[in-house]
C-alpha cells in the first residue's frame, strides 16, 4: 500500500478534479503490475495496473489507495475490470467519499467472490485526497491559506514593502503548494498593491491553476497581470454589465455572489467552486481578506512561512481580526508540521473545529 500511495502522489499536480489514486498488483509475493491515475479522462490506476499485469493479474491481490469505482464516468468501472481480470483480493486504503461509489465498489467485488479489506494506511490516503474528500462530503473545496511574515507577525512594512520577506527556498516551496491546487484565490487589495501574476513558477508545471479574484465592486485595472489570459475568474457582489462585457470580450468570466452586506459571500463562493469541481483552493491575499476567510469559517489549513527578522510596530499583520478581551476567543490551531525551508520556518496548522464542523482530515 505504501508503494501504491507513492504512485498516487505522481498525480499530485494533474488529476483534478479526480482523486489521486495508485494501485499495485501482487501475486505469489511478487509485484506483477502497477498503475496510477494521471488526469481526468485517462485510465484509472486499477486499469493501468491490470494492463501491465496481463494474465498475471488472475489470483492476485490488488492494493489500491481508494475504493475501486463502480459507476460509468469517462471510463468504465474499475470494480468490473478487477472482477473480469480474476483478481482474488482487493485491499483499499479507504472507501470512496463520492456518493456515486461510497461502498458500492466493494459490495460489487464481494458479490463476485472477491475478498475485500479496507483501512490500510487510511490516514495517509485521506491526506493525499483531502480536497476531493472535502468536496464530496462538505460540498466545498479544502482551502489552504498561505502567508509569509516576519517572526513578529508582519507581512509588510508600513509603506507596503514586502518583497522579499522570505528567501528563495521558501518561495519555491510555496509555488509547489500553488501547483497542487485547483485554483489560487486573492483579493482586489493584493492586486492593487502588488499586481501579482499568481501563477506557478520555479518548478515544472503542466497545468496552471485557475486564478480567482475577489473584487466586490469590479475595480480591477484592465492592465492587471492577473488578467493576462482567460485563465481567471472574477467574483463580484454587484458588477455593472458594461464592465462584465469588457472582460467577457477577453474571455474572462465574472460571477456575482453577493451577501447581505453588499460584499462577496465567501461561504457561497466555496459552494460554487465545489460545484465547478474544485478540490483544493490556495489563498494568497492581504490581511483583510485573510481575516474574512478565517472569520467566516472558510479556512481549513494555514501555510505560514516565518522569516528570521523583526520589523517592529506599525507594520502590516497577517489577519484582520476583531480585538479580543479573553484568550478563549482566540482562533485555536492544531500544528500539523514544522520545518525549516532554507533560512525560513514553515508551519502547517489547522483551525480547530467545533464538533458539528469537523473537517475532512
Amino acid at each position: 500500500m505504501a508503494q501504491a500511495l507513492k504512485l498516487a502522489r505522481r498525480g499530485l499536480l494533474t488529476t483534478t478534479p479526480n482523486p489521486r489514486v495508485g494501485c499495485v498488483l501482487v501475486r505469489d509475493g511478487q509485484v506483477v503490475g502497477e498503475g496510477w491515475h494521471q488526469r481526468a479522462g485517462q485510465g484509472h490506476a486499477e486499469a493501468i495496473a491490470l494492463a501491465a499485469a496481463g494474465e498475471h493479474a488472475r489470483g492476485a491481490t490488488a492494493y489500491v489507495t481508494l475504493e475501486p469505482c463502480s459507476h460509468f464516468g469517462r471510463t468504465p468501472p474499475c470494480a468490473d475490470a478487477l472482477i473480469d481480470a480474476g483478481v482474488r483480493r482487493v485491499v483499499s486504503a479507504m472507501t470512496d467519499p463520492n456518493p456515486k461509489v461510497s461502498g458500492r465498489g466493494l459490495e460489487r467485488l464481494r458479490a463476485n467472490g472477491i475478498h475485500t479489506e479496507t483501512g490500510l494506511l487510511e490516514s495517509e490516503a485521506r491526506e493525499l485526497n483531502i480536497g476531493f474528500i472535502s468536496r464530496m462530503t462538505r460540498g466545498r473545496p479544502w482551502l489552504r491559506l498561505k502567508a509569509a511574515s516576519t517572526l513578529d507577525g508582519k507581512t509588510a512594512l508600513e509603506n507596503g514593502t514586502s518583497q522579499w520577506i522570505t528567501g528563495p527556498a521558501a518561495r519555491r516551496d510555496g509555488h509547489g503548494w500553488r501547483a497542487r491546487a485547483c485554483a489560487i484565490l486573492t483579493g482586489i487589495g493584493t492586486v492593487r498593491e502588488d499586481d501579482p501574476r499568481l501563477d506557478v513558477r520555479d518548478l515544472p508545471c503542466e497545468r496552471q491553476p485557475l486564478r480567482i479574484l475577489i473584487d466586490a465592486r469590479l475595480e480591477v485595472s484592465p492592465e492587471a497581470r492577473i488578467l493576462a489570459d482567460a485563465n481567471c475568474l472574477i467574483v463580484a457582489a454587484d458588477p455593472t454589465p458594461d464592465k462584465v462585457a469588457v472582460l467577457a470580450d477577453r474571455g474572462i468570466e465574472v460571477i456575482a455572489i453577493p451577501n447581505a452586506a453588499g460584499k462577496v459571500d465567501l461561504p457561497g463562493l466555496m459552494q460554487e467552486l465545489a460545484r465547478r469541481g474544485m478540490n483544493e483552493l490556495h489563498a494568497e491575499a492581504g490581511f483583510k481578506l485573510n481575516g474574512s476567510l478565517l472569520r467566516e469559517g472558510c479556512v481549513d489549513e494555514l501555510l505560514l512561512y516565518l522569516a528570521p527578522m523583526l520589523v517592529g510596530d506599525h507594520a502590516q499583520g497577517v489577519f484582520n481580526l476583531a480585538a479580543m478581551t479573553r484568550l478563549d476567543q482566540a482562533v485555536s490551531l492544531d500544528i500539523r508540521d514544522v520545518r525549516q525551508i532554507g533560512r525560513d520556518l514553515r508551519i502547517i496548522a489547522r483551525p480547530k473545529r467545533q464538533p458539528d464542523r469537523q473537517d475532512a482530515g
